[in-house]
């Protein structure tokens, strides 16, 4: 008897203090500010730039769930935009890319090792960057982080130096493609193998057109394939045996997604998931923006920053030549 009034004494205190929890400040100017990013008139690097904002003046009131919310939600996203795209042209475009992509993750590798050590960083924390600049930003880290058992520190600045970047790139790469009068083709390919996240290469291809798009998602997702060979060529080279290895699975529902697309045709269907992937990708960007604490962009450093800096200079600069060059 004394235990079951104790139980409800206990349920009644518990249900008190949720029904009385006040809603701070801070949670409400987030939550308004996410509501904003559901709308159509906020663009994704708008939404990139309101939580930048959020996390430079308010701060993020629910920072211990950001990573896995961006992360799921970005992978969701990319499938739902699966539904909007061809596997013929996709196909197409991912055979054009081939050759830029085994180039360039090649050469940023490489060239990563070496301003690594001239700039005397630690060899882990380089590796990261390089990677994370050679394939897809985030993901690669990701992947690559567990086997080389990269510390908390170094996965942060790694992870700081490229989100920082691509922040840059969702905004500098459609003014840059519009000044030089680049196709729709040329600027799915180029944001496609120089912006390391796949959020960030959605969000700039889809603000420069629908072929844009459509290319530069096919592109880089079939860059971040690579993942697999890399983590693989840095178990070894980094003698750490067998570890875990975190492929990229959602690419194959992507690529379902394009094919269900392509021969089972739902074209009212396909147009609701579409725009509501967008929408995901939005906020996808605005959290990822809200993340970015002044804390985290005081703790990457000078010697990360500039090495991710010259990485994404050269990879930029030779991809932009290279498709200006060959793709039409």
């Amino acid at each position: 008897m004394t235990t079951i009034a104790h139980n409800e004494k206990t349920e009644g205190i518990v249900k008190k203090n949720f029904l009385d929890r006040s809603i701070t400040t801070r949670e409400v100017i987030f939550i308004l500010a996410l509501t904003a990013c559901l709308t159509p008139w906020v663009s994704p690097p708008v939404a990139l730039v309101i939580g930048l904002i959020i996390a430079q003046f308010i701060g993020h009131p629910f920072l211990y769930l950001n990573h896995k919310a961006t992360h799921v939600l970005l992978q969701v996203s990319v499938v739902g935009l699966g539904f909007g795209m061809n596997i013929h042209s996709a196909v197409k475009a991912g055979s054009e890319g081939f050759l830029f992509t085994v180039a360039s993750i090649t050469g940023t590798l490489v060239i990563g090792y070496i301003a690594g050590k001239l700039l005397k960083i630690d060899t882990k924390t380089s590796h990261l960057i390089s990677c994370g600049t050679a394939i897809c930003g985030g993901s690669a880290i990701a992947a690559i982080s567990p086997v080389i058992r990269a510390e908390e520190k170094q996965l942060s600045v790694a992870l700081g130096t490229v989100f920082i970047l691509n922040s840059a790139a969702l905004f500098l790469f459609p003014f840059i493609g519009h000044l030089l009068h680049m196709t729709q083709t040329q600027f799915g390919l180029w944001s496609a193998i120089a912006i390391h996240d796949t959020s960030s290469v959605v969000g700039a291809a889809s603000k420069y057109g629908p072929q844009a798009l459509e290319i530069a998602t096919t592109v880089k997702l079939a860059r971040a394939l690579w993942i697999i060979p890399v983590v693989l060529l840095t178990a070894f080279c980094f003698k750490t045996g067998k570890q875990k290895m975190k492929i990229p699975y959602f690419i194959g529902l992507f690529i379902l997604a394009m094919i269900i697309h392509t021969y089972i045709p739902m074209p009212s269907a396909s147009e609701v998931i579409v725009k509501v992937a967008k929408t995901g990708l939005t906020v996808t960007l605005f959290l990822i923006g809200a993340g970015l604490s002044g804390a985290v962009l005081k703790g990457v450093g000078i010697k990360p920053m500039i090495q991710g800096v010259l990485l994404w200079v050269i990879i930029s600069g030779a991809a932009l030549w290279a498709v200006l060059q060959l793709a039409k």
